[in-house]
């Protein structure tokens, strides 16, 4: 969220990042919504006073004449201002949930180093690595070789759930494990996080606080009697462990990383996305979640992404970083790089991971602030996320990047401790 203050006293600045991003947001409606709430506010502040003076006033000359006028005349008066008043404060709480409503909607503003565009075309490439391999023939897309070998078994799936749900069986289960705890493993042990196990349903203010709602509300899962979300990120309750907290000098920096499974409502229209496992309703990811100090946000935003690349590189999968351009980036994010790994059989990098500081704007409604020094005064924080990685996406791309020729799939060096030293899944 925006400070109001600062919407209002940059509309042009912001104006012309909100036409950088593509968004049809109403900003015009929003200042003069703000415009309206403070000629009331000025308004009921001066006809509350004159109340007041009046009460004393008809206090003084309920008996008699005197002041300008009878106790009658002053008490008529009064009457007039309490509905001038009553209809005015109605007009004010209206105003202020209309106005609450559209700064949940506004997005963040891009960081100056973003690109300007409209769409992915627009992501400029940062760095690239790993060696694409050769294969004798045509590489085979990761749903073929998982039912191949019989880990991955999409039409029981559909049975049990519907589409756009996984089952994974055998040694694909253990591969799908062994990533989640070589994930783990490797954050918490060398890059010095805090390992969580957080909810899976959270409330409407969690979901508001990072940024969900109410934006995305149609494309997330809602339990039907109760009031209660199913995540579609572990960013969402990682992120609201610290919500209308202020933390101590000395807290920050904080690193949690969490793996949970995720829901998101995922719309039928990707095209060729509608096969495998690239876009599911539920699938695993290990999510990065940092708090810091404001003036460190970018120099952490870097080295969270090099906590999400190292993940690719332990695993030797070939992959770039992208740069989102300002209309492809996400609406809570000031700045973000996409982490995209090859796939050999559709000759495209796919993203496996998004790494974004949101800077303030989750803190501001989540309320998150901390104290630089003792007895200082208290700041918002800025919060980071990245996956690292997600689950689904990575186990799909060891398929098409190990794939052999005898259709058996090399297990990657790194993985082969958390796979009781398996090196190969081969074909029955």
């Amino acid at each position: 969220m925006l400070d109001l203050k600062f919407v209002r006293e940059n509309a042009d600045r912001i104006q012309e990042k909100l036409t950088q991003r593509g968004t049809g947001f109403d900003l015009e409606r929003l200042l003069k919504l703000d415009a309206e709430r403070r000629r009331l506010v000025v308004d009921i502040e001066r006809w509350r006073r004159e109340k007041k003076e009046l009460s004393r006033r008809v206090g003084e000359t309920r008996a008699s004449e005197g002041r300008g006028g009878t106790a009658a005349d002053l008490m008529e008066r009064s009457r007039e201002l309490s509905g001038a008043l009553k209809e005015s404060e109605d007009r004010l709480q209206a105003l202020e949930q209309e106005l609450n409503h559209l700064l949940l909607l506004l997005p963040n503003l891009p960081h100056p180093s973003v690109p300007v565009g409209r769409s992915p075309e627009g992501n400029p490439e940062i760095r690239r690595w790993g060696t694409l391999r050769v294969s004798e023939g045509e590489p085979r897309p990761h749903w073929e070789i998982g039912e191949d070998l019989g880990i991955l078994d999409l039409e029981r799936a559909a049975r049990v759930a519907g589409a756009r749900f996984p089952l994974l069986k055998g040694k694909g289960a253990l591969l799908e494990r062994a990533l989640i705890n070589f994930m783990l493993d490797l954050h918490v042990r060398e890059h010095g996080y805090i390992e969580v196990l957080p909810p899976l349903l959270v409330s409407e203010a969690s979901m508001t606080g990072t940024g969900q709602l109410p934006k995305f509300a149609q494309e997330l899962f809602r339990t039907a009697d109760d009031p209660y979300y199913l995540i579609p990120t572990a960013e969402v309750p990682v992120t609201n462990m610290h919500r209308e907290e202020i933390l101590d000098p000395g807290t920050l920096p904080l690193r949690y990383v969490a793996y949970t499974p995720c829901f998101r409502r995922e719309a039928g229209s990707y095209g060729k996305d509608t096969r495998g496992i690239i876009r599911q309703h539920q699938f695993n990811k290990v999510e990065l979640v940092q708090f810091t100090e404001p003036d460190k946000s970018y120099a952490v935003l870097e080295q969270l992404t090099a906590h999400a690349e190292e993940v690719l590189r332990r695993l030797e999968l070939p992959y770039r970083v992208v740069a989102l351009c300002t209309g492809d980036l996400g609406f809570a994010a000031a700045k973000t790089y996409d982490l995209e790994v090859w796939f050999p059989s559709q000759k495209v990098y796919r993203e496996v991971s998004s790494c974004s500081n949101f800077e303030d704007f989750q803190a501001r409604r989540a309320a998150i602030r901390y104290r630089p020094q003792p007895g200082a005064k208290t700041e918002f924080v800025h919060t980071l996320n990245g996956s690292g990685l997600a689950i689904g996406r990575t186990w799909a791309a060891i398929l098409e990047n190990c794939q052999e020729a005898d259709g058996s799939v090399s297990i990657p060096e790194a993985l082969r401790p958390y796979m009781g030293g398996l090196a190969k899944i081969e074909p029955h």
